[in-house]
C-alpha cells in the first residue's frame, strides 16, 4: 500500500483502507476533519475512533463489518430448538446433537461448527471474540499495556481447541474464509462463524443455503456477546493532485440516499447504531433485540508493529488449536514476544463493565 501512496501523480485520489491500516498509513493520508467535519460528526464516534490517529481523522467509515454466527434454521427446528445459541455452552451442546443426528441420517461429513482456524487474520478475529467474551481483553489495551497472559484468554483458547475433531473438522485449523464458506454452502455444517456480508450473499441467491440461513450475534459466556469489528473507510492520499474533487466524491458516496441504495446489496450501513436493526435473522426473536458489543483489533495501538503483533497472536492461538503447546505456555511465550516487539508493559485486562 505504501508503494501505491508514493507513486506521486499516478497515485489514486481515493483509497479504501481496512480498519486495521490507519495507524500504519497515517503519515501518507490527508486529515479529513477540516473538509468533512459535518459528515464526521454524523458518524458513530466509536467507528470514527478506529480511523483517528493522533487527533487526525485519516479515513471516514464507509463499510462496517461485524463477526456473526450463521445457523441452519431448518436444523434448529428439526432438533427442537426455538432459538440459536447465546452462549458457547449452548453452541457446543446444539452443535454436537445436530451433528450426531445428521450423521445418523447418513451425512457422514456433517459437522456442528465451522470457522476460520488457519494462522491468519481470520483467526485473530475469531480468537479475539472468544477471549473478549470471557473477559480476556484485546491483547493490547487502551492504557498501552499487554494483557494477553491471563486466565480468561487461556480458558477461551482451551475451549476452542476442544472443538477441533469434535464439533469442528480436524482440518478447521487450516480453514480460511472460503474454506468455511464452502463447507457451509455444501450443507455440511449447522453453524458458521462469518461476517454479515456472507449472509447477504447467501440471501442474494448465490448460495444453495439461502432459504435455510439464519443470522445472530456471536455466542458469549452468559455475561456478554462480542463481535470483531471489520470493514474499511475512505481516505485521500497526501500525494493526491485532486484533493477537492476527491473530497467531493467522498461526500457524494456518503450521502444518505446513496447509502440507502447500497444496503440491500451486500454490506451493512456505516452507522453503528443501525447494526442491531439491520442484522436481523428470519426469526424476529433473534438479533433484533440484541445489542452488539464490538472488539477492535489492536492496530490503533501498535501502528507499524501491528502485522508482527497479529502474526504472533494468531500463531500462538494456532499452536494451542493444533496441540503443539498448552494454552498457558502459549500465552506466556506470546506475552514475552509482544513485550519485545512493542516495548510495552504487562498488566491484567480491564474488568468488564
Amino acid at each position: 500500500m505504501r508503494k501505491v501512496l508514493h507513486k506521486g501523480e499516478s497515485a489514486p485520489d481515493i483509497l479504501g483502507i481496512d480498519v486495521i491500516w490507519p495507524a500504519s498509513l497515517a503519515d501518507d493520508l490527508v486529515d479529513l476533519r477540516p473538509y468533512l467535519s459535518s459528515e464526521i460528526s454524523s458518524q458513530d464516534s466509536n467507528l470514527v475512533a478506529n480511523y483517528t490517529v493522533q487527533g487526525k481523522v485519516v479515513a471516514i467509515p464507509f463499510r462496517t463489518h461485524v463477526g456473526v454466527l450463521a445457523y441452519r434454521i431448518d436444523l434448529l427446528q428439526r432438533y427442537g430448538y426455538s432459538h440459536p445459541p447465546k452462549t458457547w455452552d449452548e453452541l457446543e451442546s446444539m452443535a454436537a446433537r445436530i451433528q450426531a443426528g445428521e450423521r445418523a441420517r447418513g451425512r457422514k461429513n456433517f459437522w456442528g461448527y465451522v470457522w476460520q482456524g488457519a494462522a491468519t487474520e481470520g483467526l485473530t478475529c475469531n480468537a479475539l471474540e472468544w477471549q473478549a467474551a470471557e473477559g480476556g481483553g484485546r491483547v493490547v489495551e487502551d492504557d498501552q499495556s499487554i494483557s494477553i497472559n491471563n486466565t480468561h484468554a487461556v480458558r477461551a483458547w482451551e475451549r476452542a481447541a476442544h472443538w477441533v475433531g469434535r464439533i469442528s473438522p480436524p482440518g478447521v485449523v487450516s480453514y480460511r474464509e472460503t474454506d468455511s464458506l464452502n463447507v457451509w454452502n455444501s450443507g455440511n455444517a449447522a453453524f458458521l462463524r462469518s461476517w454479515e456480508w456472507a449472509d447477504h450473499m447467501a440471501r442474494s441467491g448465490k448460495s444453495p443455503m439461502q432459504q435455510y440461513t439464519g443470522l445472530t450475534s456471536m455466542p458469549g459466556d452468559g455475561r456478554g456477546q462480542v463481535s470483531a469489528l471489520g470493514g474499511y473507510g475512505l481516505a485521500v492520499p497526501r500525494s493526491s493532485a485532486h484533493l477537492q474533487e476527491a473530497i467531493a466524491l467522498i461526500r457524494f458516496l456518503l450521502s444518505m440516499d446513496l447509502q440507502g441504495a447500497r444496503v440491500p446489496a451486500n454490506q451493512l450501513p456505516r452507522h453503528f447504531e443501525n447494526l442491531p436493526r439491520v442484522l436481523q435473522p428470519p426469526d424476529p426473536s433473534g438479533l433484533r433485540s440484541q445489542q452488539i458489543r464490538l472488539v477492535s483489533r489492536p492496530a490503533d495501538l501498535t501502528g507499524d508493529r501491528y502485522q508482527t503483533v497479529t502474526e504472533a497472536y494468531s500463531q500462538a492461538v494456532h499452536s494451542v488449536l493444533t496441540g503443539q503447546k498448552t494454552a498457558p505456555d502459549a500465552a506466556a511465550e506470546l506475552e514475552k514476544r509482544l513485550v519485545q516487539v512493542t516495548g510495552l508493559r504487562t498488566a491484567p485486562p480491564p474488568a468488564r463493565k
